[in-house]
């Protein structure tokens, strides 16, 4: 087994909405790109769900969570892991999420991508954590392609969103 890294935080502190993931696959460590495999939902639901066309470039999908205040990281900071499932890492060690939560003065939830990022955060911080901070939290299904809900499925849980980066206040 291999150690993996998280890539760093995607963050404005305006932003009113981050997504944790667990740890990103090998496809995007090698790419150093969040949901860098080409068959994750993750850039196709954001763009459905914001409103845009599916930007080509990395950078263009970055500055598109930017304008809609959606900031990314992931619950773990290094790991062991052969392959991209959640299901074999192991020696997980967190990163300093609350280090960013508490810098980020617009956030107003945390959302999970999946449940291994949940079970993760709930493991290491807890998620009273984030209750006693005044931040809520949701669960959503998998971007990932090894979660065989359809696109239709995950769309419609992910569209939840919209709640929190298009409302004022």
């Amino acid at each position: 087994m291999k150690i993996n890294k998280s890539l760093d935080p995607i963050v404005n502190i305006n932003a009113r909405v981050l997504i944790l993931g667990s740890m990103p696959g090998e496809e995007s460590l090698r790419r150093q790109e969040y949901y860098g495999y080409p068959r994750n939902h993750f850039w196709p639901l954001m763009a459905e769900i914001s409103g845009f066309d599916l930007p080509d470039s990395y950078n263009e999908r970055i500055s598109m969570l930017d304008r809609i205040g959606i900031a990314l990281w992931d619950v773990i900071g290094s790991c062991f892991r052969e392959g991209s499932l959640d299901t074999n890492i192991k020696d997980e060690e967190p990163n300093d999420l609350f280090r960013i939560i508490e810098e980020m003065i617009g956030l107003r939830v945390v959302i999970f991508n999946g449940q291994k990022s949940a079970k993760s955060f709930k493991r290491h911080f807890g998620f009273t954590s984030l209750e006693q901070a005044g931040i809520e939290y949701r669960v959503m299904p998998s971007t990932s392609p090894a979660n065989t809900a359809g696109y239709e499925k995950k769309l419609a849980a992910w569209s939840e969103i919209k709640n929190f980066i298009f409302k004022n206040s």
